[in-house]
C-alpha cells in the first residue's frame, strides 16, 4: 500500500497523535465474556447470514468470545467483532477489494478497543489508510487520494444503538438472553 504525508498506510506503523474533538466523549467499558450471536451480529453490521459464515471460515472476522466447535455450537461475537464487520461491509460497498480489506482487518486487530474508535479509515479505491488526526484526513484529501472516509468512531456509535436493544448471551451460558416473557417460558420448558 501507498501512504501520505500526514497519513499510514494500514500496513505500517501506527502513529501515535490522537483524533481530538472529534471524538471527545468517553467510551463505554466492554464485557469481554459478553456477546452476540451470529443472526444479531449480522443485524447490527448489516450483512447476510452467509457473508457472516463465509468471513468466520475464512479468518476474516471471527468471533472471539466464543469460536463455533462443532455442529449445534453457536458462535458468540463481541461488539468489537460487530464493529470490524460493519466497517468491513462499508469498506466492501465502496469498492475496497478483499485482499485490501485483509490487510485492513489484520492490523485493526493489533489495536484495542478504544484505539479503534479514535481513526478514520480513508481510500482511494485501491488502498485503504489509517488517519488519526483531522490533519491527516486533510492531508490525504489534499493530496488527491482519499475519496471516501469511514469514522470508526461513529459506526461505533451506530453499532452501539443497534445492539442496545438485541439480546445477549454470555460466553458460558448455553442458552440465550431472553427478550420477552414467551421467549422465558419457551426456555424453561426445553428439557
Amino acid at each position: 500500500m501507498s501512504g501520505t504525508e500526514g497519513s499510514e498506510a494500514l500496513a505500517g506503523a501506527v502513529p501515535q497523535s490522537v483524533q481530538g474533538l472529534l471524538f471527545g466523549e468517553e467510551l463505554p467499558e466492554l464485557d469481554a465474556d459478553e456477546g452476540y450471536r451470529g443472526p444479531t451480529a449480522c443485524r447490527a453490521a448489516g450483512i447476510t447470514y452467509r457473508q457472516l459464515d463465509y468471513w468466520a471460515r475464512t479468518g476474516l472476522v471471527e468471533p472471539t468470545v466464543r469460536p463455533a466447535t462443532g455442529s449445534g455450537t453457536h458462535r458468540l461475537y463481541s461488539f468489537r467483532d460487530i464493529l470490524v464487520l460493519k466497517v468491513v461491509k462499508r469498506l466492501l460497498d465502496t469498492g475496497v477489494s478483499l485482499q485490501q480489506i485483509r490487510t485492513a482487518v489484520t492490523h485493526l486487530r493489533e489495536r484495542g478497543v478504544e484505539d479503534l474508535a479514535q481513526i478514520t479509515l480513508m481510500s482511494d479505491g485501491a488502498s485503504v489508510y489509517e488517519c488519526t488526526s483531522a490533519d491527516e484526513v486533510i492531508d490525504l484529501v489534499q493530496g488527491g487520494q482519499g475519496v471516501f472516509g469511514i469514522a470508526v468512531g461513529r459506526v461505533w456509535r451506530e453499532v452501539e444503538g443497534t445492539l442496545a436493544e438485541l439480546p445477549t448471551e454470555r460466553a458460558e451460558d448455553s442458552t440465550p438472553a431472553v427478550a420477552d416473557e414467551l421467549a422465558a417460558r419457551r426456555a424453561r420448558n426445553v428439557v
